[in-house]
């Protein structure tokens, strides 16, 4: 088939800038998964995105659909016809159906009789057909939480539309999308270049945006020229470094057509500010880019990027130092502010601001995490005084002036305002430690101490929300008690502490006066240990592994942890599979013969067959070299050592009958099975791996 570019622009008043590059990827998906529905090949694929255009180009688009055979089945041919060879009513009806007459149908010969059928070929539609058709379906299915409309217009969408272009080589398509008639002009700069601009084929459009338009419509490019031109203003102007935020580069990218950076500035006197809350200020109010020094110590200076090339720039970076002077100087009276009123004087500000409900304020939280945190530096060995410290001051900085403004900056403030009262390092660390990890990746608690609030404040939510009846559901989880689980086990592992989380979780509960539900303590557990799944998953550990460990349901995450990377490297032995299929075979046996009741003593009186001589002589042996293993917590070396056991498990099932006549014999035979099986279960049920 002939093939031919495509192109498709969407041009919009101005997109928001955190979703600009969802809704780019989304469209790019819809248009993309159109086609292969549809059956039309193409080739490379290119996305565009810029605050007022949406954009698609396909390389080498097939001009139309493959044609189709069709083939549809009707009545058998014994009831197609009657005795006198004439059409029935059935195959006269299936004729109509399919638009045809009864001799125009052919007969399908099968295993199963001859059956009447219909065939033919289904042409495939035009390619400009489809393109409109798919583009309205793609924009239809985009991400957009909540759509608006504009005018008098019935469209919806994230912003209104303003043009389109829709071409299939250099022909226009003419078919409307979103109300909107195509045609193949574009739009430049909103103020370097106000005007349409023609775009003769696909293969021009991003080089007649650059070079008449003012406009890079490559959301990479975009990114990467702002990039190094941060980079740059920073390095020639003050010899500093550009700190640049991911999240802050995409959404500058996403605001800015024709990106120009430069570089203001602002008094150093704002620099006795803590830089965090410096660059809150200038990161999510204003979109300015911090610099430091080669120390890493932040500089009095700034860079924005403009959306236009200024023939003055002078008066845009006053202008920009003209707006942040003033949030600075807010940053400054809040720290000034703060600082005057001790955090232990908050805590009792903390009573009329409701955590839950049915589970008190933030300071009968305050409590309960104080009493539980406690309990729990005592058991990794760090001391509980402080613990209980940290954690009657950890939401105090919630009803500072500098936190209330700058929400997230809390547990950050908390620790400066603890160590500007005089407080221990680890209770002024603990604060901020406290919501560590904030995110996947992210560091864990340095101070023992900040650990354990930082475990307390995460179990006391869970135990008690779990606690009346509101656990998380499949959609909705507003309390974060998922994250809340997955920081706790990250932290127990990241950290090796020695913690059971039966027995946290008890604790707990035991904090609580009004719970309405029965073994919370359990349930919460359960959930958690639920977590460890994708945690493996995400690390290329198969679900199998997980589930071989959690059939033991080892309730210390660190223990877990060291089981899972033990069965992980024994079934990649290759002795795993088999051995792992020898212990589905035990497990069904001795569950036939109830579990419960087969002994694991063995009665080497009673042994006859070699190889079963062979196979007791080496479960004892095994035992008595993994039982110290096992205590020690040294899963991989017990399971590469239990590997051995291959050659006489396999002979044991090939020569010995286990369901001897002899009752003593057999439960003789099932107890030896039995002390096998139980040796593997010391670390995870194996026969759930791959191959039982």
């Amino acid at each position: 088939m002939a093939t031919q570019d495509f192109l498709v622009e969407l041009g919009t008043e101005e997109l928001p800038p955190k979703s600009l590059k969802t809704l780019s990827d989304a469209f790019t998906r819809g248009i993309v998964s159109g086609l292969e529905s549809a059956g039309i090949s193409f080739g490379s694929v290119e996305a565009f995105a810029a605050p007022r255009r949406l954009a698609v180009r396909i390389r080498k688009l097939e001009d139309a659909q493959p044609d189709k055979s069709v083939e549809k089945r009707g009545p058998a041919v014994q009831a197609a016809f009657d005795d006198a060879g004439n059409p029935t009513r059935a195959l006269a009806g299936f004729a109509t159906s399919v638009g045809v007459t009864p001799d125009q149908l052919d007969t399908l010969e099968t295993d199963k009789g001859a059956w009447v059928v219909y065939r033919t070929v289904e042409k495939g539609r035009p390619t400009v057909e489809l393109m409109p058709e798919l583009v309205e379906q793609s924009l239809a299915g985009l991400p957009i939480p909540k759509r608006m409309r504009w005018g008098a217009h019935r469209i919806e969408f994230v912003r209104p539309v303003h043009w389109l272009v829709l071409m299939y080589g250099n022909s226009v398509i003419e078919a409307p999308v979103m109300g909107l008639t195509p045609g193949n002009e574009t739009r430049g700069h909103r103020f370097h270049c106000p005007r349409n601009l023609i775009i003769p084929t696909p293969n021009d459009y991003e080089v007649v945006l650059k070079e008449e338009g003012h406009v890079i419509a490559d959301f990479a490019e975009r990114r990467e020229i702002i990039r190094k031109g941060v980079r740059r203003v920073a390095e020639q102007e003050v010899s500093g470094q550009a700190v640049i935020d991911d999240d802050l580069l995409d959404e500058v990218t996403a605001l800015n057509e024709w990106p120009v950076p430069l570089l203001g500035r602002f008094e150093e006197r704002f620099l006795d500010v803590p830089a965090e809350a410096l660059i809150s200020s200038m990161k999510e109010h204003q979109k300015y880019f911090h610099v430091v020094d080669k120390s890493g110590h932040m500089l009095p200076v700034f860079i924005t990027v403009a959306n236009l090339e200024s023939k003055d720039p002078g008066q845009v970076i006053a202008g920009n130092e003209k707006v942040i002077r003033p949030r600075l100087s807010d940053a400054a009276f809040f720290y000034d502010t703060d600082r005057k009123t001790a955090l232990a004087d908050r805590i009792e500000r903390l009573k009329p601001i409701v955590f839950q409900d049915k589970l008190g304020s933030i300071y009968d939280k305050s409590v309960r995490v104080a009493a539980l945190a406690s309990k729990i530096a005592t058991a990794i060995g760090s001391d509980p005084a402080l613990a209980e410290r940290a954690a009657m001051l950890g939401k105090t900085d919630l009803v500072t002036e500098m936190v209330l403004e700058f929400t997230d900056l809390q547990g950050i403030m908390g620790e400066y305002y603890a160590r500007n009262d005089g407080e221990p390092e680890d209770v002024a660390r603990s604060l901020n430690e406290q919501y560590m990890p904030r995110f996947a990746g992210d560091d864990l608690p340095a101070t023992l101490t900040g650990c354990a609030v930082a475990i307390a404040d995460r179990l006391d939510s869970l135990v008690g929300l779990f606690g009346i009846g509101q656990p998380p559901s499949g959609t909705r989880d507003p309390f974060a008690l998922r994250r809340a689980s997955l920081g706790v086990l990250r932290i127990i592992i990241g950290r090796e502490l020695p913690l059971d989380l039966q027995t946290c979780c008890e604790w707990a509960e035991q904090n609580f006066s009004n719970l309405s539900e029965q073994h919370t303590a359990t349930t919460v557990v359960d959930y958690m240990l639920e977590r460890f799944r994708a945690h493996y998953e995400e690390q290329g550990i198969g679900a199998e592994v997980y589930l071989a460990v959690h059939a033991r349901r080892p309730t210390r995450p660190l223990d877990f942890d060291r089981r899972v990377k033990a069965v992980d490297a024994f079934r990649k032995l290759p002795e795993a599979q088999a051995l792992a299929a020898a212990n589905k075979r035990v497990s069904n046996i001795l569950t036939k013969q109830g579990d419960a009741t087969v002994e694991e003593e063995i009665d080497s009186g009673l042994l006859q067959d070699a190889a079963e001589f062979a196979l007791a002589e080496q479960v004892l042996a095994q035992a008595n070299t993994v039982l110290p293993l096992f205590e020690k917590g040294d899963y991989a070396a017990a399971l590469s050592s239990l590997a051995s056991l291959r050659a006489p498990v396999d002979a044991f099932f090939d020569e010995v009958m286990v369901m001897a006549d002899d009752a003593a014999v057999r439960n003789n035979r099932l107890a030896l099975l039995n002390r096998l099986r139980n040796l593997f279960l010391r670390v995870a049920d194996i026969s759930l791996l791959p191959g039982a």
